[in-house]
């Protein structure tokens, strides 16, 4: 099977495709982050090795540029954080981090950055191989350079620099504060809780400060009403338990860590009361228990965008003026901080349209009485 990208010793260059891309002096090979699609890493790896023993060199980059494709320049385009270089024959990832942070020096941060990156390498078939500081002087901002080794079995090259761009996202929003979903979830599976502290709940994050009660129908209830509340939002959202929020003028923010017990059963605990009280199983829901040692820790549950067809997501049972209702169907989604019920009309347009799909192959007319309707 021909390879994807190749390297010809006598034009000395790269050839990809209709494409072929020469050695830039000093620096090395320039690509465009929309091309790396295009080739596998390890065809990337054999070429850059054919390369190295031409110019029997121990070390061979290949630098990537971001931004407007129509404005790239092989030749002229600044290159971006991450790049890919082979390393005595071995393909890295290298991605540089700039860190304004006093609390950290030379001697602490790189501990720092390994337990942050560690959990989510390792979810990826990667491993942190090296961390240095660039330049040696020992005041902010400081710049590091991170290699991260990746399996490269049956992956592209812009896989690898989505690694690195998704590892240099979650750097810095363990600085900065500066989250999102997905970097929440990196955070809390590397034990930095601590970061969301002063954070504010909202569409798409909920804290609870301790378990909900599984041994009541109220507390099953409960918790199948917060997952299905995100599950219906458009966004999805995250559920995080062993964390107190605090109330403040402008809504509600995280105060604190304050680690819940684990045992072997906790997570089967929580999938039985949403596999009993949440209709249909949303899709990928992800319920993870992070310990601190010492049989305390966190849970969360991840709930990501559900797709539109699966809503609304029915919860058997109801919590009304206080008392269970077991007989009850509820329906929730989040809105902002808290949550809102799905309309008695909405409820009826979306069982009526699916009806008329099944009986005739067509919507039904927009009824006419519904409120807001003209």
């Amino acid at each position: 099977m021909p390879r994807t990208i190749r390297f010809d010793r006598t034009r000395e260059e790269l050839q990809f495709e209709d494409t072929c891309r020469q050695y830039r002096d000093v620096e090395g090979y320039v690509f465009h982050e929309s091309e790396l699609a295009q080739f596998k890493a390890v065809d990337l790896k054999h070429a850059l090795q054919s390369a190295a023993r031409l110019y029997e060199a121990d070390e061979m980059d290949v630098f990537i540029v971001e931004g407007d494709e129509d404005e790239f320049d092989d030749e002229w385009s600044p290159p971006g954080p991450v790049h890919i270089s082979l390393q005595k024959g071995t393909l890295v990832v290298q991605i540089h981090v700039i860190t304004k942070s006093e609390e950290f020096n030379e001697e602490t941060l790189p501990d720092v950055y390994r337990a942050i990156l560690a959990p989510y390498l390792a979810r990826r078939r990667a491993a942190l191989r090296d961390i240095e500081m660039t330049v040696d002087y020992h005041t902010s901002p400081f710049v590091w350079r991170i290699d991260i080794e990746c399996n490269l079995r049956n992956r592209l090259v812009r896989e690898l620099y989505e690694i690195g761009s998704g590892a240099i996202s979650l750097l810095e929003a363990a600085e900065s504060g500066e989250l999102t979903r997905e970097t929440t979830i990196e955070l809390l599976r590397a034990g930095r809780a601590d970061v969301l502290i002063g954070q504010p709940e909202g569409p798409w994050l909920d804290v609870k400060s301790s378990h909900y009660d599984l041994d009541t129908q109220h507390g099953k209830i409960s918790i199948a009403q917060a997952v299905a509340r995100f599950a219906n939002a458009e966004h999805g959202g995250i559920v995080v338990v062993g964390m107190r929020g605090k109330k403040v003028p402008a809504g509600e923010v995280i105060h604190s860590v304050c680690p819940v017990p684990l045992d072997g059963r906790t997570l089967r605990r929580y999938q039985s009361a949403l596999e009993h009280h949440l209709y249909p199983p949303p899709d990928l829901l992800d319920i993870e228990e992070i310990s601190d040692g010492s049989g305390l820790g966190i849970v969360f549950l991840h709930i990501p965008p559900q797709p539109e067809e699966l809503k609304p997501f029915l919860v058997h049972g109801a919590v009304v003026d206080g008392r269970m209702e077991g007989a009850f169907i509820s329906i929730v989604r989040r809105r902002g901080e808290g949550s809102i019920p799905i309309t008695a009309p909405a409820i009826h347009s979306t069982l009526a349209a699916g009806r008329a799909l099944l009986r005739r192959g067509q919507l039904p007319d927009a009824p006419q009485n519904l409120e807001g309707s003209p």
